[in-house]
Formats: structure tokens, sequence, C-alpha cells
């Protein structure tokens, strides 16, 4: 079967190169689709007899229905088991209207802002991850694959009387919702797994599964939108990189639909776009066919693409995050890499390649590909950057790097309970001599990249120790591409994370960039190249998850504000909302509010004013 599949291949389908496809490749592959196309992608035959055009949609409807069949007689899914220290990945249920939440520990600050803390995460539609398996072998869902859906809690002030203003307490409440894409809905109304795994697995079952999608549903994977949350002119939108955002309403959490810029954004979207300090909104979109990475900018009020730029790369990466300063677009080259070659060679599709080189560009925010300065670097793996800067001639990038990657997971999927497991554990050295095996692969920690724009030399280094290991940074958005102070991010159980196979963050960490860490230098015999650092733990059976800095509003000093997360107990399985003072960072909960069901761990939150709202 496999030699007829790769013909196919080789006949130069641009379909079946891109891993993460356009809209316009349900164009392509209309006449094998048996899903609805939408009007403007239907087929315009108005010079054809009606009984012709009748034929040919009944063709599509039998050759659908033929492949059908050939899937579910070929291929057998199963639910990924869950291990009991993974019990709340597991997904919840819609819980439907609104509900208030009275149970509230402490007090909410009469200065906090209204508006609402979402979060993003991972929430099969089918209770579990999936595999798929065939003669052709196994082929899985990732850790960071599953359906989104969103946790929102609002803060709104009571009015007193029938006055205008909200002066009175504060009420909340907390919704939860599926970001409902084209493909969520399919599936939905089929009731069963329908898209094929196809990020890890035995080549010939990825290759297999990437050719049946395309054929069946006019894509390679599914639309999930479950990493993160945005917002752009009162807009809001959940996205994942592998394909265009979807938009969002606020207030009710419903899904409006995939957002393309107007039409003229035809690509996948980043999953971390970045407001530059001018309002716009700087993102790059990356495929594994030519053009490899392109970026966009889109008017502050959302409304128009004002520069799209092939940036000429000669390899698809995996582009988590960009980057920006006041004046430039940093760009990320790691070799985190996806090769369709390889996948045919019988290798994984996506790979960290360690001997492959690193670099990152700096890019004036209207530049073209001949624009960008590129620096070598030593070879990173790093998801998330913090904050860039400009000081002089040099731009400062901060962002946490480990040495390893925990995306997609191990070569082919094989051993993956044991790899992740190792991965987590605590690292005792700044590196690794040996870079063959597997321990503290993902042990991430704040880095710092001095690049000089006028001789073109670099200076990086390690910000913070081997002590612990953290993700998922956040700084205040308002110093978003300008000189800031401080920086956040949630602390790695290592321990319970190892045993889970998946992160747990059983803490926060404050950093101060300008303070160095005295403590440090007595304790490891260091020198001065350490930032302070303050840290808050949870109990033993207690994690973090999609913690964000809400500001202040005014004339206030950048650390003038709250984090705010959720937190679970895995003792009691309930889960609550924190609220800490960022002044007082290692003082006690501001508010602790009960929510009323369990909150899944997930991946990346937003706290969006009510003053941001259309």
């Amino acid at each position: 079967m496999l030699l007829p599949l790769l013909s196919i291949m080789s006949a130069g389908s641009t379909a079946t190169c891109q891993l993460f496809p356009s809209p316009n490749l349900a164009r392509r592959a209309s006449s094998c689709s048996f899903i609805k196309l939408s009007p403007k992608a239907s087929i315009h035959a108005p010079h054809r007899a009606p009984e012709i055009l009748d034929i040919a949609g009944q063709l599509r409807k039998v050759s659908g229905r033929i492949l059908d069949a050939f899937v579910d007689f070929t291929f057998k899914f199963s639910n990924q088991p869950w291990l009991p220290t993974q019990s709340n990945f597991m997904p919840v249920d819609e819980i439907g209207d609104a509900v208030i939440l009275d149970d509230i520990e402490g007090e909410i600050p009469d200065d906090f802002p209204e508006g609402v803390y979402i979060r993003n995460g991972s929430n099969p539609l089918f209770g579990s991850l999936q595999s798929a398996s065939s003669v052709l072998g196994l082929s899985s869902e990732t850790w960071v694959e599953g359906e989104g859906m969103l946790h929102a809690v609002s803060f709104s002030r009571a009015t007193n009387g029938g006055g205008g203003g909200g002066d009175g307490g504060w009420i909340v409440s907390y919704k939860n919702r599926f970001v409902e894409s084209v493909t969520f809905r399919f599936e939905r109304r089929r009731n069963r797994p329908s898209f094929l795994p196809v990020v890890e697995g035995d080549p010939a079952s990825v290759i297999a599964s990437y050719l049946l999608n395309q054929l069946r549903y006019g894509k390679i994977t599914k639309d999930m939108s479950s990493t993160n949350i945005f917002e752009l002119s009162g807009r809001l939108f959940a996205v994942t990189e592998s394909h265009l955002p979807q938009e969002m309403d606020l207030l009710t959490l419903e899904t409006i639909g995939s957002w393309d810029v107007n039409g003229l954004w035809d690509r996948p979207f980043s999953a971390h776009p970045k407001k530059a300090p001018g309002g716009e909104l700087v993102f790059v979109g990356a495929d594994c066919k030519k053009p490899f990475l392109v970026l966009g900018i889109v008017s502050a009020d959302g409304k128009e693409l004002k520069h799209k730029v092939d940036l000429k790369l000669k390899r698809g990466i995996v582009c988590h995050d960009i980057g920006i300063s006041e004046r430039y677009n940093i760009i990320l080259d790691m070799p985190l890499t996806f090769d369709f070659h390889r996948l045919i060679k019988g290798g994984p599709f996506i790979k960290y390649e360690k001997q492959s080189y690193a670099r990152i560009g700096v890019m004036p925010r209207y530049g073209d590909s001949d624009s960008v300065k590129w620096f070598d670097v030593e070879p990173y793996c790093m998801f998330h950057i913090v904050n860039c800067y400009e000081i002089g001639d040099e731009v400062i990038v901060r962002g946490w790097r480990s040495i390893g990657s925990m995306i997609p997971g191990p070569d082919l999927g094989r051993n993956k309970s044991q790899w992740f497991s190792r991965g987590f554990k605590r690292k005792s050295t700044d590196e690794y001599r040996d870079g063959n095996f597997s321990d503290g692969l993902f042990f991430s920690r704040l880095h710092e990249w001095r690049l000089n724009m006028n001789t073109g030399s670099v200076t990086e280094r390690y910000l913070m120790g081997t002590g612990f290991s953290s993700e998922f940074p956040f700084a205040n958005d308002l110093f978003g591409g300008l000189y800031n102070k401080y920086a956040y991010a949630q602390v790695v159980n290592s321990e319970a994370s190892s045993d889970a196979g998946l992160p747990k963050f059983g803490g926060l960490a404050k950093f101060y960039h300008d303070e160095k860490d005295a403590t440090a230098f007595k304790l490891e015999n260091l020198d001065s190249k350490y930032v302070r650092v303050e840290r808050r733990k949870l109990g033993a059976s207690e994690f973090y998850s999609g913690a964000v800095f809400v500001s202040k509003r005014g004339d206030f000093e950048e650390d003038d504000g709250w984090i705010i997360s959720y937190v679970h107990n895995e003792e009691t399985n309930t889960s609550q909302v924190h609220i800490i003072d960022a002044k007082n960072f290692e003082g006690g909960l501001v508010a602790k509010i009960t929510l009323p069901r369990r909150v899944p761990y997930g991946f990346h939150g937003a706290f969006i004013p009510v003053t941001n709202r259309l």
C-alpha cells in the first residue's frame, strides 16, 4: 500500500507537503472532499447543465463514503491511557450558563480592573488523546494536541441603586466553552474521531494519515486552537500555530469563526503574536514547504494587513514565538525542524536537531528578508520569549532556554512515559557534556542574548542557576518591546512532573533583572551573572496553570499589579483562582476564589480589561 501513496506524493502536490494547510487547500481538494464547503469555496460552473452538477456532487459523496469505509476498515482509533498522576490533564464537560462565584477568601482589591481572566488549554473531545493503528503501524496525537477549551472568570462591579456606575461590590462568575472550529463541529456531529493523527508515529502510518486526511477533508490536521488567547482592538482570538486563529465572543465564549485578516492571510499563525509599542500586531506563519516562514503585521485596529514578507529561510522550523522591540522584529531560527523528506526516509517529521545551526534574526519593523541581520548563536530550544528591548547598539533578547525539546516527544513516539519522565529530572550543571542522554532535557531557565547591531557580536548567558526549572514566562505587557525590570514564570515541580510524564508547576518566580542574587553567590560560589529571584510555593499536591500579570491602570511602577492564576489541588480535586500582590510577591494571598468544578491543567492565559472591548 505504501508505494502507491509515495507515488501520489512524488507527483508534486503541494497539498501533501503542507503540515499546517491554508484555507485554500479546501478549494484545491473540493473534488474529493465530502465536507460541505462554504459558498466562496464552492465550484462555480454556471454554464454546466444542472444534471451534470448533480452527478459531480454525487461522485463526491460516493468517493467520500469509499474513503470513509477504507479508513474505518484499515485504521483503529484508540484512547491513549491516562496515568493516575495525570488525572487533572483529563478533559471536562462544558458547564453551560455562567456560574456566580461566592466562595471567596480574602478581598478582591478595589483598584483591581474589571475584566475577564481567560485561559486556553487542551480538552480532548472524546475523553482522551487519540492514536490510530493499522498494518502500517501507529500514529498518535502528542501531549499538546486536543481540542481547545476556554476557562473564563469574569470580574465586574455591581451598581448601587439605579446609577450607571459600577461602585458596588464585585460580581465574579465562571464559564467554560470549547473552541468550536469547523473541524471540531464536524467531529462532534459524527460523534467519533475522524482525523487521523499525523504529528508522531511510524513514518508509513503518518504518511498515509496525511494523505487520507487531505483527500477526505481538504486539510491534513484538524483545527484545535488550544494554545493561547490574545486580544486585538477589543476582539478575542484563540490560537495554535498550526492554523488560523478562531475569533471568540468575550462575553459568551461562542466561536465566531476563523480570522484571515479579511482574506489576506492564508497561512498558519504563530501561537504568540506580539503587540509592538505602536499597537500593531506582529506574527509569523511557519510551513514545511517554501516559503518556510512568513512575517505579517496587522494594524492596531485589526482591519488591515500592513505588511507580509517571506523571510526566505532554508528549512522548515517550528516557530512558536516571536519577539519585538521598539524598532525591530526578533525571529527565532532554532533547530526544531519539520522535514517531509526526513519522514519519507523513515525519520520523525518533527525533530530537534541538536547538531544543527541556530540563529536569531533582527529585522526592522517593516523590512524585507534582505534587511534581517542574523546572529549565529549556540544551539538552543526556546518556546517563549519574555521580552526584548534596545539599549544603544544592542538588542537584548530574554527567554526560557533548554537543551532539548519536549515537542513533539521521543522519535516516532516510542517509550513516551520513560522519555518524558527523564526529561523533567533536575539538572545539576549548566550544560551536559554528553548529548546522548535524556535526563534534564526540558530543564528550562532564563537566558539572555545581547545582539550588537553595529559589530555583529553576540553575548549570551543564563540569568539564573540550576536550583529550579521554570517555564511559561510572562511580564507586564504594557512594557512589551521596551526596557523592563521584572519577569515572572511558573516553577516546575520536577519530581511531580517526572512522575506524571507531563509538566506540573508547583510554584511561581519573580525575576529582578537589575538586581544581583547575592544569596546564590554565597551558596554556590558563583560570579555575579545571576539575577535576584523571589519564589512562592504551593503545597505538594497543588499546581499553577495559566498565570498572567494584571497591571494597575494609570501612572504606576512596572510591578504595580497582581498575578492571577488557576490552581488545582489534586488531593481535594478542587480548583481555585489565586490573586497575588506582585509587589509583595512572597507575601500572603490577596484573594482565593473557589470554582464550581475542576479546571484541567492547560497552557496560556490572558486578562482582558473591559476597557479593551469594542
